[in-house]
């Protein structure tokens, strides 16, 4: 019978074995399994009898379940997102930080100090709840200035913990009184304030801020914009990739979207998530040492596919909606055309009810106006919502390459986390 002793290092060698070089994680805030279901009806072929699958369906493993260390089983994206990076549960809020506000390791920082070469892409800010947890540490993600300096401040082994950063927040990183952009260049980043001018970041290390805060939806402006993020991250990584890369790629505004209740709003999202997940599932099959995870943070807004007792879920509806409720209360708060903006951004009647119902609601602010605008879409879609907050649904678990097997059932989310860094560990 073997020693305990071998069995331990035979155990130990195969892990080493299995471990992929290089990781990708990818994160849809928000992505309850109705966003997923959402998406294939909606990315239908109606031409054909079948519903065709989706990127997400080819590589489903699992569920995860995404209650934090709180008073209550609903976490937010802080609390998600330091799970989801720590493997540990913290308060809604945390940032990398636990229950006693003690500093929580992450994935990040253990790659990093592995020698990896490190990375964060997100559609929010860069220092918002979820990137943040992977490269700062705070006890409130509102602090938003505090978790943008972490990034120059937290260093692993005398280094800055990322190497690439893409996304908004150039009203945090360049302050009046702390320039963090001017301080990255010193430290030899190169910078593109645009992603018309993302190609000029060529060599890593680099920084890309976008906006002055999240980038515009993605109904609205640059519908391909995470997927522009996700192929430059991943063609600057693989030039410094001799001991291996890990990126965290957020599709950070499905939730803002499911937020404000916006079908049209969240599948323009869903869809530019989904061509990210798919050109870094080309990267794995290209290079197959790399391991590429995807899962929800939670869920948000309650969304559900049929409602007002019927049996219907209208996709054509949406797909004929052409901005976000945000930009059409917008434009109709600034006009009094209120006909011409609603047949430019959606294909829905101008009637009577319509037009008595945003009359009115515009009396009331931008607030009344938006609910309206929500209301006529989601009612003539068949779109339910329960909420505009998050809800405590299991999220799905997807994952694809080196190691994909290991995600394979029911697990917490922290466990996805424990399983990742033991593979940068090996």
């Amino acid at each position: 019978m073997a020693s305990t002793f071998a069995l331990g290092l035979t155990s130990s060698y195969a892990l080493a074995q299995s471990s992929p070089k290089n990781v990708i994680y990818m994160i849809g805030d928000g992505m309850g399994p109705a966003y997923t279901t959402a998406y294939r009806y909606y990315t239908d072929n109606k031409d054909t009898k079948v519903v065709e699958p989706t990127v997400f369906d080819s590589i489903l493993v699992g569920m995860a379940h995404t209650y934090p260390d709180d008073d209550t089983v609903v976490t937010d994206s802080a609390a998600g997102a330091t799970a989801l990076s720590t493997g540990s549960k913290s308060y809604n809020g945390a940032i990398a930080v636990d229950t006693h506000k003690k500093s929580l390791t992450t994935m990040l920082e253990i790659a990093k100090l592995k020698g990896m070469t490190t990375a964060l892409v997100a559609t929010s800010q860069i220092n918002h709840a979820t990137p943040a947890s992977f490269a700062a540490h705070n006890e409130s993600r509102r602090n938003y200035d505090e978790i943008a300096d972490d990034y120059i401040d937290n260093k692993i082994a005398g280094k800055l913990p990322v190497d690439l950063l893409l996304g908004g927040g150039t009203k945090y990183f360049s302050r009046e009184y702390r320039n963090l952009v001017e301080e990255f260049k010193a430290m030899g980043y190169r910078y593109s304030d645009s992603l018309n001018t993302i190609d000029s970041l060529t060599s890593l290390p680099a920084l890309g801020l976008f906006a002055p805060v999240g980038l515009a939806f993605a109904i609205d402006e640059n519908p391909d914009r995470l997927e522009k993020m996700t192929k430059k991250a991943l063609s600057l990584l693989e030039k410094k990739n001799e001991k291996g890369f890990f990126v965290m790629i957020e599709g950070s505004q499905i939730d803002w979207c499911g937020h404000a209740n916006d079908i049209a709003c969240a599948m323009a999202e869903m869809h530019d998530f989904a061509n990210s997940i798919k050109a870094a599932k080309q990267y794995v099959d290209n290079n197959p040492d790399t391991l590429l995870v995807v899962t929800a943070d939670h869920s948000t807004g309650g969304l559900t596919l049929g409602a007002n007792g019927q049996y219907r879920w209208e996709s054509s509806i949406i797909k004929g909606i052409k901005s976000s409720v945000q930009v059409m209360t917008k434009k109709m708060l600034e006009s009094d055309n209120l006909k011409e903006i609603w047949t430019t951004s959606t294909a829905l009647p101008f009637d009577k009810p319509t037009k008595l119902l945003l009359e009115q609601a515009k009396g009331q602010g931008d607030k009344a106006l938006a609910q309206a605008i929500t209301k006529i879409i989601s009612d003539a879609s068949f779109t339910g919502w329960t909420t505009g907050g998050h809800t405590a649904i299991d999220v799905q678990v997807f994952a694809h390459g080196k190691g994909a097997e290991q995600f394979i059932g029911s697990q917490d989310n922290t466990a996805i986390a424990d399983k990742l860094i033991s593979f940068i560990q090996n």
